[in-house]
């Protein structure tokens, strides 16, 4: 039973935590038994239904839900588009700064030892790729219920978070979902490498030189994929432009 807390309007840092929290869920897991809301509720002194309630009334705004004619909350507030905007605006930024916010990931980088960082890398620098690195495979793990969108293969510890765009070459974007899909540890390398890619349609393309592989076991893996249907992820679609970015740029036709 659920302790009604005090009304009060919510702060930007609430929104930034609930929003980080939307990435991270699966959408048929925003509910008041779910422990992830239920720990947040208690964090910023609010109710799993308040917390909740704040999660799918993001979700009215992800166009991806609204491609798929799955809706949210039908109302929300101006703070929460605020939100959503500011994200979209500078995602490593702000997934940074809402990560920080909470206060298990603060404690944990404080907790970080000189020793623990490269030489010639700051501490604040390798905290933020840590953190930021740390969110977006929790956001694409989510986003595609743990499932390897190619293959279907459905075991974390084989699962990447694999960046369309690379890490490196669009900062703000880096922890995007929207730049990101979920592959299994060889589908990933082949990814990174350009030896595959996904089409405007989100069918799988392989490259040439994969098909030019002399190796019956290989080519079985790799061939009953090409011209397949990607799995879609329940939100965060991937991203078009990205997508002909990784064609256009990494591809290796």
């Amino acid at each position: 039973m659920e302790i009604a807390a005090k009304r009060r309007n919510w702060t930007r840092e609430d929104l930034i935590l609930a929003f980080n929290l939307y990435c991270r869920t699966p959408f048929g897991r925003i509910h008041t038994r779910n422990p992830a809301i239920i720990s947040l509720a208690k964090e910023i002194g609010r109710t799993p239904s308040a917390v909740s309630w704040k999660l799918a009334n993001f979700a009215r705004l992800d166009p991806t839900l609204a491609q798929r004619s799955v809706k949210g909350a039908s109302h929300g507030s101006k703070e929460e588009v605020r939100i959503w905007e500011e994200f979209q605006d500078n995602w490593e930024q702000l997934t940074f700064e809402s990560q920080m916010a909470g206060e298990k990931v603060s404690a944990l980088a404080a907790e970080f030892e000189a020793k623990d960082f490269p030489v010639g890398e700051s501490k604040e620098a390798i905290v933020r790729i840590r953190v930021n690195q740390s969110f977006f495979r929790s956001a694409i793990l989510a986003a595609y219920q743990d499932t390897c969108c190619i293959t279907g293969i459905n075991l974390p510890e084989l699962l990447s978070a694999s960046h369309i765009v690379p890490w490196k070459v669009d900062v703000k974007n880096r922890t995007n979902p929207q730049n990101g899909l979920c592959l299994n540890a060889l589908h990933d390398r082949a990814f990174d490498r350009g030896l595959i890619t996904i089409t405007d349609n989100y069918k799988v393309k392989l490259s040439k030189r994969i098909k030019r592989v002399v190796n019956t076991s290989f080519q079985k893996m790799m061939n009953e994929f090409d011209g397949a249907d990607i799995r879609l992820p329940s939100h965060f679609l991937p991203s078009q432009e990205f997508l002909h970015y990784h064609r256009e740029n990494i591809f290796q036709s």
